[in-house]
């Protein structure tokens, strides 16, 4: 069988490597595309409300996040990923159809629900089929989808304008569509623990095994360091998903059918070199050092912070270019290693649902900066609330090092 293949663990990288591309390139896009739409959606004109509907998705997504990875520790993780998929695809080809704003917000949200339920089982299935040495470098190849799925969301402000943005959203949805076709012949799932399938259990003592997840988790006191030090940096990170073409835009005077590609295409490309990097360093330091994982992600998070002093307070293509390239590089690394840290403190059994929470913690983080620097841009403050936000991300290095303290690579119980 093709599942018992060696070579199959990294087969099911590669499959799920598109998947992620086509999760940040269907969200990414419309960050670049509001100067096509605002002339049939008059409600876009403005930032903040431009803001609004960027935050919908990551509130929506957020409290999803624990909900999926709740599921994804107790269900098949193949069919959460191909619905998830089929899902938000369907929705990104009917927003090119959308022809109010009330009709954009609702679909965002729908987008928000079914985009949850990717990540807390795509990550977590990745773990169970990479174990100890080949982990995070695994991981690191999935997230490079990811950074790459931003990059071309960049030019969805370039095809609208070669096209309309009608066609681009139809586009990229129906591509969607079909791949989930693909999975479903291919994708295999596997559990790093053992569920009794010979008895069904019922409604409350589902419900009763969830809550003990969440018991088991937040009885770890190691695991809200984890949550503090994974959502910290997430401000600067949706804030550069969000708001970076607008800030290059605004930062150089260009239009945004150059500054979309340019902002997303200069992030990416450092954070895929970023995480190449962060998931090999990681794989070679934890087996010399348990908290090799950990100094990794704090080196990552290090580059952080001068890079948004760049970013904020650049006003030329050097600086501005150079600020973005520093934060991709260090965020990859800080990235990759997220999923890896958790491992080594809890077990297989609820890694879903630790990531979920995480992805709750982080992206509620983001929704909040994604609604305050739409205001920021209208009130001309953006540079300047980019650069504040080093602060937090000083905070989380300081917990981050005082506080994890492994005792494994690979927690088993």
């Amino acid at each position: 069988m093709i599942q018992d293949s060696k070579k199959y663990p990294w087969l099911v990288v590669a499959m799920l490597w598109f998947v992620a591309l086509l999760n940040y390139m269907d969200r990414q896009m419309l960050s670049t595309m509001r100067p096509f739409m605002e002339g049939d959606i008059s409600e876009l004109v403005s930032a903040a409300n431009f803001g609004r509907l960027m935050a919908i998705f990551l509130w929506i997504y957020a409290f999803m996040s624990p909900v999926s990875g709740l599921i994804a520790d107790r269900l098949n993780r193949k069919w959460l990923i191909i619905g998830s998929l089929f899902t938000w695809s369907g929705v990104t080809l009917l927003m090119g159809y959308a022809q109010t704003f009330d009709q954009l917000y609702l679909l965002r949200a729908v987008m928000g629900i079914s985009e949850a339920f990717y990540i807390p089982a795509g990550l977590s299935l990745i773990a169970d089929y990479h174990q100890g040495k080949t982990r995070s470098i695994a991981v690191g190849f999935h997230t490079t989808g990811i950074y790459l799925g931003q990059a071309f969301g960049g030019f969805g402000a370039t095809i609208a304008g070669s096209f309309s943005w009608q066609s681009t959203f139809h586009t990229f949805g129906l591509i969607g569509v079909l791949y989930s076709i693909i999975l479903i012949l291919f994708l295999k799932e596997k559990k790093g623990y053992t569920i009794d399938k010979t008895e069904k259990k019922s409604f409350t003592a589902e419900l009763q095994g969830m809550w003990k997840a969440l018991i088991v988790l937040f009885g770890n006191i190691s695991f809200w360091v984890i949550l503090f030090y994974f959502s910290a940096p997430s401000l600067p990170g949706w804030a550069t998903k969000n708001w970076l073409p607008t800030l290059f835009s605004n930062s150089l005077n260009i239009e945004m059918e150059q500054a979309g590609p340019m902002s997303t295409i200069t992030i990416a490309i450092a954070s895929l070199v970023g995480v190449l990097i962060g998931g090999f360093l990681s794989d070679k330091w934890v087996q010399k050092n348990l908290r090799g994982r950990i100094y990794t992600g704090v080196i990552g998070l290090a580059f952080t912070i001068p890079a948004l002093f760049l970013l904020g307070f650049g006003d030329n293509l050097v600086t501005i270019v150079s600020g973005a390239l520093c934060f991709g590089l260090g965020f990859g690394m800080f990235d990759v290693n997220s999923m890896p840290i958790l491992c080594q403190f809890v077990s297989p059994r609820y890694r879903a649902t630790g990531y979920g929470l995480m992805n709750l913690a982080g992206i509620s983080a983001g929704a909040v900066i994604t609604s305050v620097l739409g205001k920021s841009i209208d009130a001309g403050n953006l540079g300047k609330d980019f650069a504040m936000l080093t602060i937090v991300v000083a905070v989380a290095i300081v917990l981050n090092l005082i506080f994890l303290k492994p005792t494994t690579v690979d927690k088993t119980d």
